[in-house]
């Protein structure tokens, strides 16, 4: 696929936390206009990649760019300019707890833009309805089920009307219904604001219902990618063990260790 046609690409990422290496040459492209998922095992640096591409972390050496933007070469004042251009859903929704749903999802507006608060206004209502929860504005974080708050933090997430959407583990935590409408959102939003997604998630059942291509990463590369249906026809061991959750595989349910006599004195 041409360049042009990717929104994000991400080149040849190596990266490490002190005493363990995460990333051993991560590429992958993520087209406009398509929901993409990027899926692997706890702690396989899913998480990670979502913030390297949102500038929080840089890599150790490789390229991340964002509409053409290598975003880890950029000073302070560019960064935060590329990032007007994408939204976040955090895990758990993380919406500010001592803010009204209506204030969090106007907090970025405010802080952003110049607009007048009868115009922040309307576009809060108009987003809050776009997930379902106009008549939730007033209420309080503590007061909202799991499902209505990530449906917020979706909601905050397209207040800016941004063109990419990186979506952090959207079904861990939710009952079937809450899952099934957070993954409906997710398609609908991107299809009809022209949106393009990113979701991260372990959750191959509900991701594969909703995404157009998925990477699969493990080991500190990716391991496996292709669109939707080819992946669920897949006999690569690793998907195979992931997608139908098999409880060992390539993915090994014991770390690897010493002797396992030795330290239990045994010899």
């Amino acid at each position: 696929m041409a360049a042009a046609d990717n929104i994000v690409e991400v080149e040849d990422v190596r990266f490490a936390f002190p005493g363990r290496e995460l990333f051993r040459g991560v590429s992958l492209a993520i087209p406009r206009g398509k929901v993409v998922g990027i899926m692997g095992a706890s702690g396989s640096g899913k998480t990670t990649l979502l913030r390297m591409i949102g500038g929080q972390l840089r890599p150790d050496s490789g390229l991340i760019r964002i509409d053409g933007e290598t975003i880890n070469r950029l000073g302070r004042a560019d960064l935060y300019r590329v990032r007007r251009k994408i939204g976040m859903q955090f895990q758990q929704g993380g919406l500010f707890t001592d803010l009204s749903v209506f204030e969090n999802v106007a907090f970025q507006m405010r802080e952003k833009t110049r607009l007048p608060e009868s115009m922040i206004r309307d576009i809060v209502l108009m987003k809050l309805n776009a997930v379902g929860l106009r008549g939730a504005a007033a209420l309080m974080p503590s007061e909202l089920s799991g499902g209505m708050a990530r449906r917020v933090g979706l909601s905050r997430a397209i207040a800016m009307d941004p063109c990419l959407i990186m979506y952090d583990e959207p079904f861990s935590g939710l009952d079937p219904i809450s899952c099934n409408v957070i993954g409906n959102l997710i398609r609908q939003l991107n299809d009809s604001l022209g949106l393009t997604s990113v979701v991260v998630s372990y959750d191959a059942k509900e991701a594969l219902e909703i995404i157009d291509y998925v990477y699969f990463i493990a080991d500190g590369k990716v391991v496996a990618h292709g669109p939707t249906a080819e992946i669920r026809r897949s006999n690569d061991p690793f998907v195979y063990q992931f997608i139908r959750g098999e409880p060992d595989g390539p993915v090994a349910f014991h770390m690897q260790g010493g002797s396992y006599a030795a330290e239990l004195g045994l010899r």
